[in-house]
Formats: C-alpha cells, sequence, structure tokens
C-alpha cells in the first residue's frame, strides 16, 4: 500500500462504519475509524491521512466541528461529509470549514471516491434543476440552518425559531434519512 492512501472514517454508526471501511481497504486504503471529535484527534496523533470521511452529525456533538479540527491539521487533506440531514446551510458551512464534498446518504465508496476526484476541478456539468423552492424546502432548510448555528441543541434550535421542542423532534423525525 502507498502512502498516499490513508484515511480517517468520523461515523458515530458502527455497522455502517465498518462497511465503509472494509470497502475502502478493498480498494488499497489504511483506514481508521473515530466515532467522533475526540477519537479522531487521539488517532490523529499518530496517523497522517491525506482523506477524511466526517458524519455530519454525530452522536452529541457535529460533524462541522471535526472537518474544522481536520482542516487545521491538514489544509490539503480531502474531506467529505456524509449526511442522512442534508440542507443548504450545513453544505455550505462544511465546504466553508475546509470540505471538498458534500454527500446525502445514503452514499457508499464509489460515490464517496468520486467525491474525492471531483474535489480539484469541481463540476461544471452539475445539472441546474428548475424548480421553485417549496415552502417546505425552505422550512427544512432554515431548521438546519439554525442547527448549525446551535451546536445541534434541539431545546435552544427550537427556542429560537418560535416553536415547541417536540414539533421540533417529529420534524425532524419526519424528514430523516438513514
Amino acid at each position: 500500500m502507498t502512502d498516499d492512501r490513508r484515511l480517517i472514517l468520523i461515523e458515530d454508526d458502527a455497522k455502517f462504519a465498518g462497511a465503509l471501511k472494509r470497502s475502502f481497504e478493498r480498494r488499497g486504503y489504511v483506514v481508521v475509524h473515530a466515532l467522533g471529535l475526540e477519537t479522531a484527534r487521539d488517532l490523529l496523533v499518530g496517523f497522517s491521512p491525506q482523506y477524511a470521511v466526517v458524519d455530519l452529525k454525530l452522536a452529541g456533538e457535529s460533524g462541522l466541528a471535526c472537518v474544522r479540527m481536520l482542516h487545521a491539521q491538514d489544509p490539503g487533506m480531502l474531506i467529505v461529509v456524509l449526511t442522512g440531514f442534508a440542507s443548504i446551510a450545513t453544505a455550505v458551512e462544511a465546504i466553508k470549514l475546509g470540505a471538498c464534498h458534500y454527500l446525502a446518504k445514503p452514499s457508499n465508496t464509489d460515490d464517496i471516491l468520486a467525491a474525492f476526484d471531483k474535489a480539484a476541478s469541481g463540476d461544471a456539468t452539475a445539472p441546474i434543476v428548475e424548480r421553485a423552492t417549496s415552502i417546505k424546502t425552505l422550512e427544512w432548510e432554515r431548521i438546519h440552518q439554525t442547527l448549525v448555528e446551535t451546536d445541534f441543541n434541539i431545546s435552544e434550535t427550537a427556542r429560537r425559531l418560535g416553536m415547541h421542542r417536540r414539533t421540533l423532534a417529529r420534524k425532524l423525525e419526519k424528514r430523516r434519512v438513514t
């Protein structure tokens, strides 16, 4: 294996992480798995990856903090953010913090590798959809923007949006993508 095929996977879903890790290893990558920010920090002491795959919503913390930490450690690292809670707000924040791509789940190893390949040049052929944004989509994006601002604190997000916490929890549960 070559030195330029090292990857850190930051994902709190053990089954998904295991499958993704095995798939990357079959493709010749050396992969380490972290459950969250602190574990990733510890692993990076003796491991310098060129690639990272980060789940946006980790147990009790935001994957955006992981993106910030990884980019600060190595600005040249290619970072792909995976999420089951895709929104324009979190996509923009992920890119601002240093991610090269943002993919909605379900995504597989081929999708992630394609994202790494597009990192340097972007994709000018990406389709432009001519569809008006619905009220529900605007609401969803506002909810996620506020979630990012509050570091995914549901109670604080509900307070800022002027809605009951249970109402927000129901809205988040309805749109969940696993």
